[in-house]
Formats: structure tokens, C-alpha cells, sequence
């Protein structure tokens, strides 16, 4: 096949090479092996309506394709609908149709339904019948979690298989197969290893976006009359400039180290700026999460406990919505944190009692906060002594809790910053009543 040929296509490239068998399946191993739900739906000699399943994962993780190739190597005929165009009628004749091709085949045909998250209850409400008495092998799709988006007696008459987001490796393996693969671009062209990476960012884990770019980026070589892929046609083809980002390398750690220094240093816009700049790269969101979730603890912490809050939400959203809506929750984040107080005092703190720890400054638990529930512990002097702070009208009473030889350590240190204002002189106050010194 010639370069130019290769344009003339009937089908996307996506499609071209969405594979036949079960076995030509890139990734999802874990519910692949051998005896698996979807392997001996796949069986030809399995007999048996078969069962019907949910298959929950984010866009590009192969669930049309388990689908069809389940329908293919099992002999049962495809029917495919979408929630986004079918309703209650649509599903009724693809049940009166599946109960002549049952009648006629002996097996019930597999009907794919995509988005089903879209369907209303009463739309779900009639695929029923024809899941339970076996009419039809449903194989449902979603991008949202079905507890919240699939009805209960649904769920219930069906296996829930979650999808994992495919790895670096398989979206490589991907791309070497749609190189090489007749179906594909059959030898005519040759990728380059920087290339590659860049589309293996740019998928993030989604096969279907991988090979999308690569064939955008084969147009642009070809266009360019040359048969090998460069970073640069990549760039080209998906018009963001991915090249200087490279996930292992510089760009990497100077673009976070940035984004990181911008929150810390209350620029907003700054922020969002490298925010978006890892989003378009194809930086891993999790990732990005992760570092708000330590920036909240470090450079914000009890000037503003809510910060904390905020990016353990974020990260949670982003797990369960997935990108690209992931990156809104990633941007209320950045925008709350840059701009809320900053104070690195609990930071500074455990770092200050760790180090006295490390150097062997621990010392004896003072005998009074000792555990005196077992036997024999009052004989050893263990809670003798203990003054109960709830028995003072003040809930604070002068008392020595840390080891005699970190009486005078002193690790937490407000800053007169947000919440922490409030908390420098309660702080301070605390610490003349422990003390004694009341006067």
C-alpha cells in the first residue's frame, strides 16, 4: 500500500484495525485470562444463553471491541444500539428480533448498548425482560460508575467488569500494530521513536485517540512527501505544540516544578497557565492531583483547612469522571489553592519532630499518660497523677505531656496568616496554661 492510497480508506484507522478475536486484544488482561466471564462468553462451544455484562471503563479502553469480537468468536449475531439515539421502541423490536434469530440459531444474539448511562429508567426498564429470559447477551458500555447510572434489578441480572485505562506499553504495542498491519498502515510508513512517546502522551491511555493521531500525523508526512513519522508531524497533525513535553524528561519535572511554585506563589493565572500546559501534553491527571494534595498540605495547611478538602475532592472527581471533564475540578483546585493563605508551619512542624526523633531525642512517656488498664500497671506508677482535662471549666489544665527532654520543644509555630491568626494566639494561650503560667 502506497502513502497515498492509505487516504482513501473507507474506514478510520480506529476502525480498520479494532480486532477480530479475543486474543488480538491489547490490554485488559485481567479480565481476559483463561476462564474469565468474557473468555467463555467467547467460546463457540460454551452452550448456554450466556451472561450479561457491564463493562465500565473510560473511552478508549476497547469496550465496543470486546463486544464485537465476543459476538464474532462466540458465532452470535452483533446488534449494536446507542443510548444516545435508541429509545423504549428501538429496544422492543431488537427484542422481537432476537427472540426469531434465538428460535432460528439457537443462540441468542449479543446486543451492544452504547452510553447506556444515558438510558432513562424506563428505557432501561424494558432491556429486562429480554436480559432475563435470556433473549439476548447484553453487553452494556459506560464511562460512569453503574451504581449510580444503572438500575438495580439491571445490575443484578448482569456481571460488572471494570476496564483499566491501557498503559504505555499497550498503546505502544497499538501503534507498532497499526504500522505494520495491512489493515493499517501496512509498512508505508515508519515511526519515530520520539513520535511514538509523543502519541503514546497523547493517548492517555485511550487506543482509539492514539491511533486517530497517528493517522493524522501519517497524513501530515505524507503530505510533507516522506514516509517516516516525526515528532514534528505529530505536532502538526494535532495542533499543540507536545513536542518539548516529554513525560521522563525536563520538561516534565520543570513544567510541575513550575506549576507547583505558581500556587505557592498565589498566581492564579500562572497556574491554570501550566495546568493546561500538562492537559494538552497528556500529562497522567492523577498525577496532577496528587501534587495538589500535597501543595494543600504544605505550602497552605491550617491557614486554610478547607484547601485539603478541595484537592481531595478534585482528586476523587478526576477519578471518577475521567478527562477530559476531570480537568474542571483540576482547575477549581489550582484557583482555590493559589489564591488561599499559605503557611508551611505543620510542614516545618513534623519535619523539626521528626529530626529530634532521628538524632534520638525521644525520652521516657511521662508516667501520667502511661496505659493504666492492664494489670499491674498502677503499681508501676502508670496514670498516677493524670489531671483530666475535661474536669476544668477552661477544657485545658496545666500538665506536662511531651518527654522531660522535649519540655521545651516547640514545632508548631502559626503564621499570622488565614485561619493560623486565630490559631497563633489560641496557640499561645494553650501553652501558658500547660506551663503554669496563668498570671
Amino acid at each position: 500500500m502506497s502513502s497515498d492510497s492509505l487516504f482513501r480508506a473507507p474506514v478510520p484507522l480506529a476502525v480498520a484495525l479494532r480486532p477480530t478475536s479475543v486474543d488480538e486484544v491489547i490490554g485488559q488482561d485481567h479480565v481476559l485470562s483463561a476462564g474469565s466471564p468474557l473468555r467463555m462468553l467467547a467460546d463457540p462451544e460454551r452452550e448456554g444463553p450466556g451472561s450479561s455484562v457491564i463493562l465500565w471503563g473510560p473511552p478508549g479502553t476497547g469496550k465496543t471491541t470486546l463486544a464485537s469480537v465476543i459476538a464474532r468468536s462466540s458465532g452470535r449475531k452483533f446488534v449494536e444500539l446507542s443510548a444516545v439515539t435508541a429509545g423504549v421502541k428501538d429496544v422492543r423490536d431488537v427484542m422481537s428480533d432476537a427472540r426469531v434469530e434465538g428460535e432460528l440459531s439457537g443462540r441468542a444474539p449479543v446486543l451492544f448498548l452504547d452510553e447506556i448511562h444515558r438510558f432513562s429508567k424506563a428505557q432501561q426498564d424494558a432491556l429486562l425482560p429480554g436480559v432475563e429470559n435470556g433473549l439476548v447477551v447484553l453487553i452494556a458500555a459506560t464511562t460512569e460508575n453503574p451504581s449510580f447510572s444503572v438500575i438495580s434489578p439491571l445490575l443484578s441480572r448482569s456481571l460488572l467488569i471494570t476496564l483499566k485505562p491501557l498503559g504505555p506499553d499497550h498503546i505502544r504495542d497499538v501503534l507498532d500494530r497499526a504500522v505494520a498491519d495491512p489493515r493499517g498502515l501496512a509498512g508505508a510508513f515508519t515511526l519515530h521513536d520520539d513520535a511514538r512517546e509523543d502519541l503514546v502522551r497523547i493517548a492517555g491511555g485511550d487506543a482509539r485517540k492514539a491511533l486517530t493521531a497517528l493517522e493524522a500525523s501519517a497524513a501530515v508526512a505524507s503530505a510533507g512527501g516522506v514516509s517516516t513519522i516525526d515528532p514534528e508531524h505529530v505536532a502538526l497533525a494535532v495542533d499543540r505544540a507536545l513536542v518539548r513535553y516529554d513525560s521522563g524528561g525536563d520538561q516534565h519535572y520543570d513544567v510541575i516544578s513550575a506549576f507547583i511554585k505558581s500556587v505557592r506563589g498565589s498566581d492564579a493565572d500562572a497556574a491554570l497557565h501550566y495546568l493546561a500546559r500538562m492537559i494538552e501534553a497528556g500529562e497522567d491527571p492523577r498525577f496532577i492531583a496528587r501534587r495538589l494534595i500535597i501543595l494543600a498540605s504544605e505550602d497552605i495547611g491550617l491557614a486554610d483547612p478547607q484547601a485539603l478538602t478541595l484537592a481531595v475532592s478534585a482528586a476523587q472527581a478526576v477519578a471518577l469522571i475521567g478527562m477530559p471533564e476531570g480537568r474542571i475540578p483540576l482547575a477549581e483546585a489550582t484557583v482555590y489553592l493559589a489564591l488561599a493563605p499559605k503557611s508551611n508551619s505543620a510542614y516545618v512542624g513534623i519535619n523539626e519532630a521528626q529530626r529530634d526523633i532521628r538524632e534520638g531525642r525521644s525520652g521516657e512517656v511521662p508516667a501520667p499518660l502511661r496505659d493504666a488498664h492492664y494489670p499491674g500497671s498502677s503499681s508501676l506508677g502508670h496514670g498516677q497523677g493524670y489531671r483530666y482535662p475535661h474536669d476544668d471549666a477552661a477544657g485545658i489544665v496545666p500538665q506536662s505531656y511531651a518527654p522531660d527532654t522535649l519540655l521545651d520543644a516547640h514545632y508548631y509555630r502559626p503564621v499570622p496568616r488565614g485561619l493560623e491568626r486565630e490559631l497563633q494566639e489560641r496557640s499561645r494561650h494553650i501553652r501558658d496554661i500547660l506551663r503554669g503560667n496563668t498570671d
